[in-house]
């Protein structure tokens, strides 16, 4: 060990306040080791033998996915403390670290752990801060990168779920513009016509009550095209020009050939044919405000939700909140993936639930994560059913959802919570959506639980009624 000193050692920060005899014994219990570029200092699944001080060089931690493939999580240079620490319960690797260019690192081996952690107080301090620090870190890392995925999540789906209203708006009001284009001339014939303004009135009203009527008809296909034929056929009787295309329109409003004999009683019948082109031309611009607004409200729907998504403009602490409105507009953001999936939704909520003391952003994760991770696995099937139903038990309330998929394997059922597990395909997921998921709850004061069986997986979040 004769290029590391004790002044060396306390030139790393944590390290800086140990006395020098502690630091004496680090060195003289330790060994020196030089790993060429591209060795590892330890693999995934290797058991955590020594402390490692990085004295000059670059690592790399990776992770390996299912298709065994490295992605790199950090990098760390000199002076950096890597491997087992004091009152660590990690024994064994989860990840790869490899040195990107030749690294000497200082290895103090975990059979002397015990014997520091006797004798040496402020040595085994340091290094305990440089765990707990690293743990802070990592949660720090985890939870940036799960916001970054279910940010992924958000943005697609709301670039899917907000391109049909905004391109019906946007055709909605080209089509009203060449529209009104039109109605000089329909204003020319309207003009001309004589009727008393009983009969005008008449008319009005009698078009604004067809229009508000509440209890249109949803017709099959056969029974639009019958009652099409029907109106054609009154109008070309009664020498009404267009009479196809008004009947297409006046069928869409609920229009009977009852109604346009109710028409006719107040109106001459020379001016017939003006009198219905003004109606149509009425019903045709209602329907493309109506769709306008329509398109309008489903986009300021999807971004009401999206803030109470995200919880914006909150504060941080915990606030009373219905469970339910969280979940309803997770699944208002993941609409796009439930339609493409083909995924028949049952929802059995019980709406007597009491509002439960809640970090809001933080259950809107877990419901993403949840709901996300049972339409993926559905997907294959291209159809599912997607149940998610709510109950109180006691002082807890119940979310449980569940999936129609092919089930989780009972090899891996063990390891679905644990960091940096996944059973997705490279880019579909990190592992770390049911560890932040877990952690949530647990910080809520909360469990979860899972069941699965091919046909049949189903997680059971529990959380206090009262935080």
């Amino acid at each position: 060990m004769n290029n590391i000193t004790t002044e060396w050692l306390q030139s790393v920060e944590v390290l800086q306040d140990v006395p020098i005899d502690q630091l004496q014994w680090l060195i003289d219990q330790s060994e020196q080791l030089t790993i060429p570029a591209g060795g590892f200092l330890f693999k995934n699944g290797d058991p955590l033998v020594s402390t490692q001080f990085i004295v000059s060089g670059v690592v790399r931690l990776c992770r390996i996915m299912n298709d065994n493939k490295a992605y790199e999580v950090a990098r760390f240079d000199d002076k950096y403390i890597i491997g087992y620490l004091p009152f660590s319960r990690g024994l064994v690797s989860a990840l790869n670290c490899e040195a990107v260019v030749d690294t000497v690192i200082m290895s103090f081996p975990i059979g002397k752990m015990n014997e520091l952690i006797r004798n040496y107080f402020e040595l085994t301090q340091a290094l305990v801060h440089v765990m707990t620090n690293r743990v802070r870190n990592y949660a720090a890392i985890v939870q940036q990168n799960e916001k970054m995925v279910a940010l992924g999540k958000l943005s697609a789906g709301l670039a899917h779920e907000l391109n049909n209203p905004a391109a019906a708006v946007v055709r909605g009001a080209v089509t009203l513009k060449k529209h009104l284009h039109l109605l000089p001339q329909s204003f020319k014939d309207i003009i001309s016509i004589r009727m008393s303004p009983e009969d005008v009135d008449i008319v009005n009203e009698r078009m604004f009550a067809v229009l508000n009527r509440a209890d249109k008809p949803v017709l099959s296909l056969l029974e639009r095209s019958d009652k099409e034929d029907e109106l054609t056929d009154w109008m070309d009787n009664h020498g009404i020009a267009n009479s196809v295309e008004l009947a297409e329109n006046l069928v869409d409003f609920g229009f009977t050939v009852s109604d346009l004999e109710s028409f006719k009683e107040h109106i001459p019948t020379v001016h017939l044919s003006a009198i219905f082109m003004w109606i149509n031309n009425n019903l045709v611009t209602e329907k493309m405000v109506t769709d306008i607004e329509e398109a309008s409200s489903r986009i300021a729907h999807l971004v009401g939700s999206i803030k109470t998504f995200t919880h914006m403009d909150q504060g941080l602490e915990k606030q009373l909140t219905d469970i339910h409105s969280g979940i309803n507009n997770t699944l208002t953001i993941l609409q796009y993936k439930i339609r493409k999936g083909n995924v028949e939704l049952v929802e059995r909520f019980d709406k007597d639930l009491p509002q439960i003391m809640a970090f809001v952003g933080e259950l809107n994760q877990i419901w993403t994560n949840l709901i996300d991770n049972a339409l993926d696995a559905m997907e294959p099937n291209q159809k599912g059913i997607l149940e998610i139903y709510t109950l109180r038990e006691g002082d807890y309330i119940q979310v449980c959802i569940i999936d129609n998929g092919p089930g989780i394997p009972e090899a891996v059922m063990s390891k679905i919570f644990d960091p940096f597990f996944t059973t997705k395909e490279v880019g579909k997921g990190t592992g770390l959506g049911l560890d932040i998921v877990s952690q949530i709850i647990r910080h809520h004061r909360g469990n979860i639980n899972v069941s699965s069986e091919p046909g049949r997986t189903a997680f059971v979040v529990h959380l206090p009624v009262n935080g």
